[in-house]
């Protein structure tokens, strides 16, 4: 064989060797070890996320006294129902959930509301101080956990600014000549927005019932255990709010219920947390959220709103029994994965894809 000949071939011979280790690679980034299944847990989640739209603040007005309204307007928005929020993603990068107040026929906008909360996480406040005309901003959405389910009459019942999942849904009800009534109470009528547009759409038929705690005091809710069995009663506002109704309503009977602040937590025991990929056995102590001890390994791993609703934190459970405390996930999602933020586990050991 000559020279150029034994060069030539084993220049192929290399060439081939080298496309096929680049097969090899892509196709297992860990080579030589066998390709790992993609995990869902941590920073590779985001496919899993709500879609993402740009959107300009094309309109903010305040209906209320501490209330602020925005319409954000984009294009091809996806369509919503009653009951629907989106993720609203701040300038500073916190995200919030704020419940669609608007029209769903209005295709080309999503109309949210907020009262600004002094004393709270910040992200009313800096809704209210960085969100202006003309500002754009990135939401995610919408997402539904408080859908209007077909009933012959509806209740519904709003504390403050829990109007605004109901609002879409009194005029859905309207619209479609259903038999409902509505209870909105509030400190005052200057603190509680959309009170004008209510109580016109409630006019005639005595609908609508406002009660104004600095002219009547608390609502009295004795009416509720005498409804109608075929009657939904829908409820959205403080916590105490909420859990008069759900008393008055009695054990047989549960309404359904939207929250804007995670529920109060039920004491947990401290259990062994695995991190399986990683390699490490944790113990989380009962003052302390899976969350906070994981990030004490893992600080990369991603969260925000640290109480259950914008599912950033989700994981993927391997192997325990999951006590579920958030506000977000679907019963398929439930069960085998969990927003480490706030919820725990049955038991002594939970396992987590991380």
């Amino acid at each position: 064989m000559t020279r150029p000949l034994t060069v030539a071939l084993v220049a192929g011979g290399a060439l081939l060797a080298r496309r096929a280790l680049r097969r090899r690679i892509g196709a297992s980034p860990l080579w030589p070890m066998p390709a790992l299944e993609e995990p869902v847990s941590g920073r590779r989640r985001e496919k899993r996320r709500p879609s993402s739209h740009r959107v300009l603040v094309a309109e903010r007005t305040e209906p209320a006294e501490g209330v602020v309204r925005l319409r954000l307007e984009g294009a091809d928005l996806p369509p919503w129902e009653p009951g629907a929020h989106i993720d609203v993603v701040l300038p500073s990068g916190a995200v919030r959930q704020y419940s669609l107040c608007g029209d769903p026929d209005d295709g080309g906008a999503y109309t949210i509301a907020t009262r600004v909360l002094e004393g709270g996480r910040g992200g009313s406040r800096e809704l209210r101080e960085r969100l202006h005309e003309g500002t754009e901003i990135e939401i995610r959405g919408p997402r539904n956990r408080f859908p209007l389910v077909a009933a012959p009459s509806y209740l519904f019942v709003a504390g403050g600014i829990g109007i605004t999942p109901l609002l879409p849904m009194v005029r859905a009800a309207e619209r479609a000549g259903a038999d409902w009534r509505l209870l909105y109470c509030g400190r005052s009528r200057a603190s509680m927005p959309f009170l004008g547009e209510l109580e016109q759409a409630g006019a005639g038929g005595g609908r609508v019932t406002v009660v104004a705690e600095d002219e009547s005091g608390p609502p009295g809710l004795a009416f509720l255990g005498g409804l109608p069995a075929e009657t939904a009663v829908y409820c959205c506002g403080p916590e105490g709010l909420m859990d008069a109704v759900s008393g008055a309503l009695g054990e047989a009977r549960a309404p359904r219920l939207e929250r804007f602040t995670a529920s109060t937590a039920v004491p947990g025991g401290t259990f062994a947390l695995e991190l399986r990929r990683s390699g490490r056995v944790l113990t989380v102590p009962a003052d302390r959220s899976v969350l906070s001890v994981v990030r004490d390994e893992l600080p990369n791993v991603s969260y925000s709103c640290t109480q259950g609703f914008c599912g950033t934190c989700q994981q993927r459970v391997l192997e325990g029994e999951i006590d579920h405390r958030d506000e977000l996930l679907t019963d398929a999602e439930r069960g085998d994965s969990m927003l480490i933020c706030v919820s725990r586990c049955h038991g002594g050991r939970l396992v987590l894809d991380l």
